[in-house]
């Protein structure tokens, strides 16, 4: 997306611009910002969702499934219209529905570390809507090697959890000083075996695009080096720190 901002844009994003720690300038940060989306899903899809309302300028989406109808009551970029299509294919339409001056870019492949490689140089953010721990990891070694800032979100039940990593900064804990084993199984995020309310995905997937936006715009406190944790049934929210472990492979 042009950065430049002309009378449509202004009027488009003009609640933005209207606060103080954003303007024109702030503005034109989002504008020129390039964001990576791994899994379209229930987090994914409001985090696509929101960055494209803000006006970030390039969004790429990487998701390898199918819409299903277990998918509808979470994943709110699609409707009863979309199951059994692509879903980087409905992503991609509705995107371009809410701002057509977005450039979307599409992946269609289960993400792994060739094809990881050649895509994550072209993006500043990255943003992780998975749903297991092998992908996860992935994500974090690459972004912590190529000096990328990474959002990370997982749901399961009436819970969330939100990291952000900023690794153009070497101090910073990464996601395996949490999680200690590296041979976690997968299915502990799987909402097909925990379940999950619809509304937890949503909320945690607009904070990770609330971060990303934040990060652009380089305003507020972050969560670099810590997890926020939210018990949703019972509205408990805790930020807890996270200390560098010594023998990880951050260090």
């Amino acid at each position: 997306m042009n950065s430049q901002l002309n009378k449509s844009l202004i009027e488009r994003f003009s609640r933005q611009i209207i606060l103080k720690d954003i303007g024109t300038i702030g503005q034109k940060k989002i504008l020129a910002s390039k964001v990576l989306i791994i899994g379209v899903g229930g987090l994914g899809s409001p985090v696509a969702e929101f960055l494209s309302r803000a006006g970030v300028g390039t969004i790429g989406i990487v998701d390898n499934d199918k819409v299903s109808l277990s998918n509808l009551h979470r994943q709110s970029l699609y409707t009863s219209l979309s199951i059994g299509k692509l879903k980087v294919k409905i992503a991609k339409e509705e995107i371009k529905k809410i701002n057509n001056n977005i450039k979307v870019k599409t992946y269609r492949f289960r993400l792994d570390s060739k094809n990881l490689k050649k895509i994550i140089s072209d993006y500043d953010y990255i943003v992780d809507g998975t749903d297991n721990f092998k992908t996860k990891f992935l994500l974090n070694d690459f972004c912590l090697k190529f000096r990328k800032i990474l959002v990370t979100g997982a749901i399961s039940k009436f819970d969330g959890h939100i990291f952000t990593f900023n690794f153009e900064n070497k101090k910073i804990p990464c996601l395996r000083c949490f999680f200690q084993e590296s041979n976690i199984e997968d299915d502990l995020l799987n909402c097909e075996s925990e379940g999950i309310l619809g509304t937890v995905a949503g909320i945690i997937g607009s904070i990770q695009a609330n971060e990303i936006l934040k990060k652009i715009l380089n305003i507020g406190k972050g969560l670099d080096g810590y997890i926020l944790i939210l018990d949703l049934l019972n509205l408990n929210f805790r930020k807890v720190k996270l200390k560098k472990r010594k023998n990880c492979f951050c260090k």
